[in-house]
This record gives structure tokens, sequence and C-alpha cells, in this order.
């Protein structure tokens, strides 16, 4: 019988009183089948659940990337009233990440992201240095440490050709997302992550360190100010130059440069003294060169210079440090 066709009644009934129960049994049919639930308007509280419900999918890759994280090499140092070591467990690297986004997306963008972390697809795979403020056990300070003995994958190469430096003979070295709680930007935090790096380094037989250096700007201007200025100071082998990949490329640089061979020298490097951020200047002061042309980095709205330190050839103040 098909499922739309009314219900017999028992035999013993009289046609009236079969009658009466098919109806009343037929009139039952749209509230059974039919009838909607109450609904009523919505509350604040329903809507922040249901933002909650969507976010989960982007949740959970994040936890499942911090759960896959492994320290590759231990490193341990005490300093005054704070701590340097690798990360070894996910909880410590969520207080990396979250450190960078204070830094790079609210301090320097003036940005805000949902899950207020600074992630990509390199930190889990990469070794990261941590500063821990004792008392607060608070993390202050940190720096990314990509060595070719794990990884064959670095950053830079997102932004940039660098076969060059991967053919490059033994164990290299990729440093990145440094940054540094604004409170902590003192002598004893700087001290602690050049301590940390140079412990990394022998521990690892590091040959070369490279990375790219960032400065705030995404003036054609100021890059060919600055440009000029390191080019005609630190350059690298030509051997070890490298591209800006397509997406990265400043296009009116070369113009820019031209603009600027026509002025004042002592003028350009005055001006370039300026712009070159602190960071870069000690790489710049322990022997490291730049390997070519900035890349245009949009996202966090600055060029980033591509920096090469051959351990073999480091300043005196340097090998101090590292060898």
């Amino acid at each position: 019988m098909p499922p739309d066709s009314p219900p017999s009644a028992p035999p013993h009934l009289s046609t009236r009183a079969r009658v009466a129960r098919i109806r009343r049994r037929l009139l039952r049919v749209p509230l059974q089948f039919f009838r909607r639930p109450v609904t009523h308007p919505p509350q604040k509280q329903s809507v922040l659940r249901s933002v909650v419900r969507a976010s989960t999918g982007l949740v959970l890759p994040y936890r499942f990337r911090l759960r896959a994280f492994r320290c590759k090499v231990p490193v341990y140092i005490e300093l005054k009233n704070f701590v340097l070591k690798t990360v070894e467990t996910p909880a410590e690297l969520d207080k990396i990440l979250r450190l960078r986004y204070r830094v790079f997306y609210k301090e320097f963008l003036e940005k805000r992201r949902f899950f207020a972390i600074d992630m990509d697809e390199f930190d889990a795979i990469c070794d990261h240095l941590m500063i821990l403020e004792k008392k607060s056990n608070t993390c202050v300070g940190t720096y990314r440490l990509n060595c070719s003995t794990f990884n064959d994958h670095f950053y830079s190469a997102t932004e940039f050709a660098i076969d060059a430096i991967t053919a490059l003979p033994g164990v290299k070295l990729e440093l990145g997302r440094a940054c540094v709680h604004k409170d902590y930007r003192k002598g004893v935090i700087l001290t602690l992550l050049w301590r940390g790096l140079s412990e990394y380094v022998k521990a690892t037989n590091t040959s070369f360190m490279f990375g790219c250096s960032s400065v705030k700007t995404t003036d054609p201007l100021e890059a060919a100010v600055i440009y000029h200025y390191l080019m005609s100071h630190y350059p690298s082998d030509p051997s070890c130059r490298v591209t800006p990949l397509e997406p990265y490329r400043m296009r009116a640089l070369p113009l820019y440069i031209k603009l600027i061979e026509n002025l004042d020298v002592r003028t350009v490097e005055e001006y370039a003294h300026k712009l070159v951020p602190p960071l870069l200047s000690s790489y710049l002061r322990a022997g490291a060169v730049i390997c070519g042309e900035p890349a245009l980095d949009k996202d966090f709205k600055c060029i980033d210079f591509f920096t090469l330190h051959d351990m073999s050839k480091l300043s005196r103040q340097a090998a101090r440090k590292f060898l």
C-alpha cells in the first residue's frame, strides 16, 4: 500500500465508526508531519555560539600543528632574571606565536587577527629560541631557526630564488621572525638572543647563516637609498646573488637607483644610516653581506634584504660570540 493511503479500520467496527476513525486519523496527519517548531527571536548568546562553532574548522589545524611540534636542538641559558631556551612543548610554542602577534600585528601593523597568533607553515618544522622572564614566566623575546640538517624548505624561498645559497657547502641556518616585547628591548635581551644563537650554531656546526632582514618601508625611493648604500659597502660575492620572485619585485627600483646615483653620496649615506634598522646593522657589523635587491612584502608593509653570514669570515667581535 502506498505510504500516503489512509489506514484501514478493524473489521468488527461499524461502517460509521470506521469512517469516523479514519477521518480523525487523517485530520491528525498535518499536525504529525507538517508541524513546525516554534521559533524565537535570535539572541546574542546564540550568535556567539554560532561564531565559535564556525571557527572550529580553523582552530583544529592550528592545534594540530602545535601538537606535531618537536624540538631538535636543546639550548638552555640563564642570565639575571631571564632564561633563554629552545621551545620544547606546544604550550611554549603557543607563547612564541602570541608574542609575535603582539609585535608584528598589533604594534607594527596595528592590525588584529581572530586567534591572536602569528603562524605559518614553517613554525612546526623549525626550532625557536625563547626568552622567559623568570618571575612572570612571560615570553619576552624569540628567534626562529631553520637548519638544513633537518629541513630543505626555507621561508626565504617564498620571496627569493635562493638556489645559489642552498648550493653552498656545509650546514646552513636560516634566521627569521626575530622580535622582542616592547617593554624589554634592552641590552640583556639582545645579549641573550646572540648567546642562544651562538650555542645553536656550535651545536649544528653551521657554515652559513642567512635570512630576510626587514626594513619598515615600501617607498621605492627609500628602498633605492638603502640598496645603494648596502651594495656599496656590504655586497656579497656575485656567485651568491639572489633575486626576488616575480610577485615580490619592486619594478620601479631600477629607475630610482639611477636617480640616486646622481645625488651627493654623503647625503645619500647619511639618509641611509637613519633608515637601516638596528637588527640589520648588527648583522652587518658581524660580517653579513647583502645578496641583491630587496623583496617587497606587501603583507607586512616592508622590504626584505637577503643577508648572508659566512661563518669563516666573521668579524673579530662576532667570532668571539660564535666560535
